[in-house]
């Protein structure tokens, strides 16, 4: 049986990223994949690279990182990269503090901080009456999930050599040899990307972090003909749940006024963001609700919530939902990822904050390269 010179377990965003950080510098790589394709969190998402927001310092050098990753290689792998930016709008006054706090930072350099004429003009989409200001980040990009894993996959295959194991599950790593329901493998090093699965593989290496489930709630949105968004849309609520703008002293003014008109929102963990398909459809989300095993039933009164701060942040008329979903990752409030080192020879590593997608190609070259 062929040896490898890396075994990734999960084929996830986290996973690939750590598949494509190897074979793109020459090396051997296997990946495992419990179910027929990636199902989980990676295809349930956004497909929204979020850098502007991301926690201050290592996390968003992550992001930009990733970024630059996800522009290099969409073309060769045959990915749309469907729109770029993000607008983000200040409805109260004190949301409008926290983005002119933001823009003197190192997160700020590249966006510009526009008035809501300005921003009419430029993105005619947006409901701009009322508004204090928006913020335009030129740095995000936007795919879609559902079809970018699965290609980005098949390139790693076709274009890099990576071989895939799919409907094979890791009942043991033990590195140089990975025992799987089908065989055994042998690898000179191994990457467990499980999503910190808390009855999986290494389980017991996230006990010490409060490592919980979030479970979000999607939504997918046709709106009337013709509508376009400029790029992706958030506002007020993503100011209090996105480190970058949540850790700036100015937030506590926006959180303590957000928990007086919009407490329902925020016992749901509510925020919005609002991206475009090809399609023309919108993903719309999303909620937050954490537990050990959070239950797999979506509530209609939290997905009324949601159209309702779409409706207030965009000229849609006569919406429908075409599509419902509920997605969960691992959380935890002491730090945004993890890498685990068992052995020498093997890492375990998650993204522990919703942004694998924008963070996973930045975590996998400094895995690589520390190891």
């Amino acid at each position: 049986m062929k040896n490898y010179d890396l075994i990734v377990v999960g084929a996830g965003i986290v996973g690939l990223a750590h598949a494509y950080t190897a074979a793109s510098r020459g090396q051997s790589v296997l990946v495992i994949e419990r179910d027929g394709a990636c199902l989980g969190a990676s295809i349930r998402n956004f497909g929204f690279v979020t850098i502007t927001g991301q926690r201050a310092g290592a996390h968003w050098q992550r992001a930009m990182r990733s970024r630059d990753v996800w522009a290099e290689i969409a073309p060769k792998a045959g990915i749309d990269v469907i729109h770029s930016g993000l607008w983000l709008t200040a409805r109260r006054p004190a949301a409008a503090a926290v983005i002119d706090a933001l823009m003197p930072t190192e997160m700020g350099e590249g966006c510009e901080l526009l008035t809501p004429a300005q921003a009419a003009a430029r993105h005619p989409a947006l409901r701009t009456e009322g508004l204090q200001s928006v913020l335009y980040s030129p740095h995000e990009l936007r795919v879609e999930s559902r079809t970018a894993i699965p290609q980005l996959a098949l390139w790693l295959q076709q274009a890099l050599g990576v071989d895939f194991r799919f409907s094979e599950s890791v009942t043991e790593v033990a590195t140089p040899r990975v025992t799987t329901s089908r065989g055994i493998y042998h690898a000179e090093r191994v990457v467990v990307c499980n999503n910190a699965d808390p009855g999986g593989l290494f389980a017991g290496e996230w006990a010490d972090h409060k490592v919980q489930l979030c479970q979000l709630q999607m939504l997918r949105v046709k709106p009337q003909a013709g509508f376009k968004l400029e790029g992706s849309v958030m506002g007020d609520l993503s100011m209090v749940r996105y480190e970058g703008y949540s850790a700036l002293p100015e937030a506590a003014a926006l959180r303590a006024e957000l928990e007086r008109d919009e407490a329902e929102s925020l016992a749901h963990g509510i925020h919005l963001i609002a991206v475009q398909s090809a399609d023309g459809s919108l993903v719309v989300g999303d909620s937050h609700h954490y537990g050990p095993a959070p239950q797999p039933f979506a509530s209609e009164a939290v997905n009324q919530l949601m159209l309702r701060h779409m409706h207030e942040a965009l000229h849609i008329d006569n919406a429908q939902v075409v599509e419902r979903w509920t997605g969960i990752y691992p959380s935890s409030a002491e730090a945004p990822c993890f890498v685990k080192a068992p052995d020498e020879a093997t890492r375990v590593v998650a993204v522990t904050s919703g942004s694998g997608a924008s963070t996973a190609f930045g975590l996998a070259e400094e895995v690589w390269k520390a190891w």
